[in-house]
């Protein structure tokens, strides 16, 4: 059976490795992104260019989006020029960006309409998982669709799994963000004591990283903390959207999470600051500035 042909809309911290893997196991990829010289790597490797979205979308089987907003979401899905009016029948979208539940529910009612099939299908793990291929990803949308786009899926990560209908996949995205925000308060409030202390930030991170307290925060953004590299792994300002979207969602549910509430409220003091450009490890800045 041929490769199906598939596109790839979005090259940022995420998308570009995660089309890598795909171009290095041997797929056709047609590609789009607003700036075409973040896609230049992609191009090199042997993706096609596509000057909008329908074009990239029309002659392809799979149409993959690593995106950062959910505005951004909709206006290369359902907007003009758009995915909506070139896929072509049967063909799947698979939305890897996170991004609001009730936008991946109309998204996949439209492609509906069009005898075509949508799946949100967020991931975990940050440049770390997209680079090395073992991103968890977590679906919802059309099951058959899924079990279509497996193999593929199975390219980006080493734990997928699909949760259920259109928006699932969102929604467990959203209590994956949930947890880490508040275990990303823990992590530098734990790290600005140790340093107030006068102790070895690294030999703390390798022991208690090992223990009850060890974590992906810790233990992959901990390090850089100490090093004073603030470069995204994952960017702050797509980390207050999510956290946005899922207090909305909750609030929604009628759910009032504090612990939720009190991690953004540190985040937007990460706004003011001008840090929406760093990566999340940058909320230790933040806390040893408000601890003169």
């Amino acid at each position: 059976m041929e490769k199906p042909i598939i596109s790839w809309l979005g090259t940022g911290v995420m998308g570009e490795p995660m089309a890598g893997h795909l171009l290095k196991a041997g797929y056709d990829l047609r590609l789009f992104t607003r700036t075409r010289g973040k896609a230049e790597k992609l191009l090199k490797m042997g993706a096609q260019w596509a000057d909008s979205p329908g074009e990239a979308a029309e002659a392809s089987d799979v149409v993959f989006s690593m995106l950062g907003y959910p505005e951004e979401v909709e206006e290369v899905m359902l907007g003009e020029k758009g995915v909506r009016d070139s896929l072509k029948e049967g063909g799947v979208v698979v939305d890897m960006t996170t991004s609001s539940p009730d936008l991946a529910i109309r998204i996949a009612h439209e492609m509906e309409k069009k005898n075509s099939f949508a799946l949100d299908a967020p991931v975990s793990g940050g440049d770390v998982g997209a680079n090395n291929a073992s991103l968890a990803i977590m679906c919802g949308g059309h099951r058959p669709a899924f079990d279509q786009v497996l193999s593929i899926l199975e390219i980006l990560g080493n734990r997928i799994e699909w949760f259920g209908e259109a928006g699932s996949g969102q929604r467990v995205k959203m209590a994956n963000q949930i947890l880490i925000a508040s275990t990303m308060v823990g992590t530098v409030e734990s790290l600005l004591y140790a340093q107030r202390s006068s102790l070895d930030l690294n030999r703390v991170i390798d022991l208690i990283g090992q223990g009850a307290a060890g974590c992906w925060s810790l233990n992959q953004l901990g390090p850089r903390m100490v090093r004073g590299d603030w470069a995204p792994g994952f960017y702050i300002k797509h980390f207050i959207k999510d956290m946005g979207i899922a207090m909305e969602d909750a609030k929604r549910m009628g759910l009032d999470l504090k612990g939720l509430e009190l991690a953004l409220s540190f985040y937007e003091l990460a706004k003011k600051e001008n840090y929406l450009e760093d990566g999340t490890q940058a909320l230790f800045k933040v806390l040893a500035k408000m601890n003169p």
